[in-house]
């Protein structure tokens, strides 16, 4: 089953080839991707990498988080699925008030 892990503190340079050939030492890397602002395409200094077994991507994950590449430190934890990390119970509109004008 495939698996997908958040890579977090990447240098604005890196690319999504470096990315994927900092994973794919440690097992077969199905995808790999640094995350880009939509508008000026720059990259907001995260990523996703996908490995094909559970096994290799908990490998990987243990031995590069804290390593450092391109002067930063690395932060690998697995990808949550975006919709369970909502958060709480608390609805939508929750600022809806103070997002009205006061005039």
């Amino acid at each position: 089953m495939a698996k997908k892990l958040y890579v977090g503190n990447l240098s604005f340079d890196t690319t999504d080839q470096e990315l994927e050939s900092i994973f794919s030492e440690h097992g077969e890397v199905t995808s790999a991707s640094v995350v880009t602002d939509r508008y000026t395409g720059k990259s907001r200094g995260f990523g996703f990498v996908e490995f094909s077994n559970e096994a290799d991507a908990k490998k990987a994950k243990d031995v590069i988080d804290g390593k450092e590449f391109g002067g930063r430190s690395l932060r690998v934890d697995e990808a949550k699925d975006p919709r369970e990390s909502r958060g709480g119970d608390r609805p939508r509109s929750y600022n809806s008030d103070r997002n009205r004008s006061r005039y």
